[in-house]
């Protein structure tokens, strides 16, 4: 492990309003010694295009991201579940899927920055508005679906995945103790969130 491999150099948040609230990446840039964080996080967007939702969705600011970043992470997926999102098939650039929106802004950030660290992050579990790891939304998906489907692009474009969903400790008994509101995670949670994330990207 180097633990100067991001010492100077400039990372890039890529999520919905975990992403937006800033709070675990002071504590990840502390910790691995970025230089720069820019935040591109958009409270309640998902990743895929389409709808009200569209305007901030993942998949649009991911295009305008700056192109001389060092590292992106994307943190994105726990919106598409509940705003009904389709996952969509393996393959296909349609950005009104969740595969076909993520797979096109994934490559156009290799595309445009080839040079880049960039790793995709499944969604965290939650219990919010009776949206839980078991309900079946209108596109008749669980939120595992979506964490699958991180992880099939991941594999597809052979980037690291970390696996919050599995790895964070979110979990229907623990959402009091890391989250606001069963969602949104508090100080204790971007501590946590920060802690594997701080590791994960130590062994890129």
């Amino acid at each position: 492990m180097n633990e100067l491999i991001w010492h100077g150099k400039t990372w890039g948040t890529l999520g919905d309003s975990i992403t937006a609230a800033f709070g675990y990446q002071p504590i990840v840039q502390k910790a691995v010694g970025f230089r720069d964080v820019l935040n591109y996080g958009v409270s309640g967007r998902p990743m895929t295009a389409g709808g009200e939702t569209d305007d901030g969705a993942t998949v649009h600011v991911g295009k305008r991201i700056a192109p001389s970043l060092h590292c992106v992470t994307i943190f994105a997926g726990v919106n598409d579940f509940r705003l009904n999102k389709p996952i969509g098939v393996p393959g296909s650039f349609d950005e009104r899927t969740f595969l076909g929106a993520y797979a096109s802004v994934v490559e156009h950030i290799i595309c445009q920055n080839p040079a880049a660290k960039l790793s995709v992050w499944t969604p965290l579990q939650r219990d919010k508005d009776g949206y839980d790891i078991h309900y079946v939304n209108e596109a008749g998906h669980r939120l595992i679906d979506y964490v699958e489907a991180v992880k099939l692009i991941g594999r597809t474009y052979t980037i690291p995945v970390l696996d919050l969903y599995s790895l964070s400790g979110f979990t229907k008994d623990t959402l009091p103790q890391y989250t606001s509101d069963g969602l949104h995670p508090n100080e204790a949670g971007h501590h946590r969130i920060a802690s594997l994330v701080s590791d994960f990207l130590l062994q890129l």
